[in-house]
C-alpha cells in the first residue's frame, strides 16, 4: 500500500482513495475504460481516479501522486482547503462517474457494485390499504441511537416498521386525507459491495455534532441469519454472507477532525492502517478500537464485499 500526501486538507479525500484502491472490482472497470478521447480531462474525475488508482497499485515506496485528481475534484465543485464530509465526497464521486464517463454499459456496472434495491411500503392505518414502490440506494444508512450499540441492532432498526402520526401523516387516496401509516422496507437485492454509512453527524438547531457511541462491527456477517425479516418475498440471491475490507474512521469533533482508514490487503490479507502518507500493518484488534467511545477514533463508513466475490 502506498501512503498519499495531505495536500489542501486533502484527509478525507486520501482516505476514500485507499478504500476505492481496495475495491479491485472498481478498479477493473476503470482500467476496461477506453479514455483516450475524452475531453479536457483536468477536469474529468474518473480519468483522474482511473490514473491515482493505478499509480496507487504500484509497488514504489514514496506516496502515490494525486494532486490531479484534488484539482479535479475542485473544478467540480469539492473545493481544496475545505473540510468535507466522507459519505458525501464518496456520492460525489460515483455521481460524477455516471455524468462524465461515456461508456454507459461500464457506468451502470460500477453503480450496480454499490446498488441496493428495496421494496418501500407504506399502509394506511384506517383503511389498511397498501402503497408498493421499488427504489434502489447506494448504501445502507443507519442512524445511532443509544441503546444500539452494534452493527446489526442499527440494521435491525432501519429495517422495522415505523408509524406515522400527527404531522408526519401521510396522504391516504381511498381515505382521501392524511392519515396516520405504518412504513417499512424490503430488500430485493444486495450488491457485491455493501457500504454502510453509520450517521454521527447530527443537526441539532442549526449546530453540528458528533454522535461519539461505541458501535461494534463484526469481520464477517451473514445477512440472512441475522436480518430474517428484512427480506421480500421477491429477494432470490442465495449468498448473503459479507466480509469487511475497509474502514472509513473519524476522529476529532464534527467540524475538526481528521480521516484515516483501515484497509485489508488484496494479497495478504491483513490489515493496514492509513493516515495520509503513513501507512502501517495492523491487527483486527487495532481495528476494532474504531468502534468508538467519547474521544476515540469512530467508524464512519463500513465496507463490506460480498464472501462469494472474495
Amino acid at each position: 500500500m502506498r501512503g498519499l500526501r495531505n495536500q489542501h486538507l486533502s484527509c478525507c479525500v486520501n482516505t476514500l482513495l485507499q478504500t476505492l484502491s481496495a475495491t479491485w472490482e472498481l478498479t477493473d472497470l476503470l482500467e476496461k475504460w477506453e479514455s483516450s478521447g475524452v475531453q479536457a480531462d483536468g477536469q474529468n474525475v474518473p480519468l483522474q481516479l482511473k490514473r491515482v488508482l493505478s499509480a496507487m497499485r504500484s509497488e514504489a515506496p514514496q506516496h502515490a501522486p494525486h494532486l490531479d485528481f484534488l484539482y479535479s475534484l475542485d473544478r467540480n465543485c469539492i473545493r481544496l482547503f475545505v473540510q468535507h464530509d466522507a459519505d458525501e465526497v464518496f456520492l460525489s464521486i460515483l455521481n460524477l462517474i455516471q455524468h462524465q464517463m461515456d461508456n454507459r454499459a461500464l457506468v451502470l456496472e460500477i453503480q450496480n457494485l454499490y446498488r441496493i434495491s428495496v421494496e418501500e411500503h407504506l399502509q394506511c392505518l384506517q383503511c389498511t390499504s397498501d402503497q408498493t414502490q421499488t427504489s434502489f440506494m447506494l448504501s445502507l444508512p443507519l442512524h445511532l441511537k443509544d441503546d444500539h450499540d452494534s452493527l446489526e441492532s442499527c440494521m435491525a432498526s432501519f429495517f422495522e416498521h415505523q408509524e406515522l402520526r400527527g404531522r408526519d401523516c401521510c396522504y391516504c387516496k381511498q381515505c382521501g386525507a392524511k392519515t396516520p401509516s405504518k412504513k417499512g422496507v424490503k430488500l430485493l437485492s444486495l450488491p457485491r459491495i455493501l457500504r454502510v454509512h453509520l450517521k454521527r453527524f447530527w443537526n441539532n438547531a442549526g449546530t453540528i455534532r458528533k454522535l461519539d457511541g461505541r458501535v461494534t462491527f463484526p469481520e464477517t456477517f451473514d445477512f440472512s441469519e441475522i436480518l430474517k425479516e428484512a427480506f421480500s418475498s421477491d429477494f432470490n440471491q442465495n449468498d448473503c454472507r459479507y466480509t469487511l475490507y475497509a474502514v472509513v474512521v473519524h476522529s476529532g469533533y464534527a467540524m475538526f477532525g481528521h480521516y484515516t482508514a483501515y484497509v485489508r490487503h488484496g494479497v495478504n490479507q491483513g490489515w493496514y492502517y492509513a493516515d495520509d502518507r503513513h501507512v502501517e500493518q495492523v491487527s483486527w484488534e487495532q481495528v476494532k478500537t474504531a468502534y468508538g467511545g467519547r474521544y476515540r477514533q469512530t467508524a464512519y463508513m463500513l465496507m463490506y464485499r460480498r464472501c462469494s466475490e472474495a
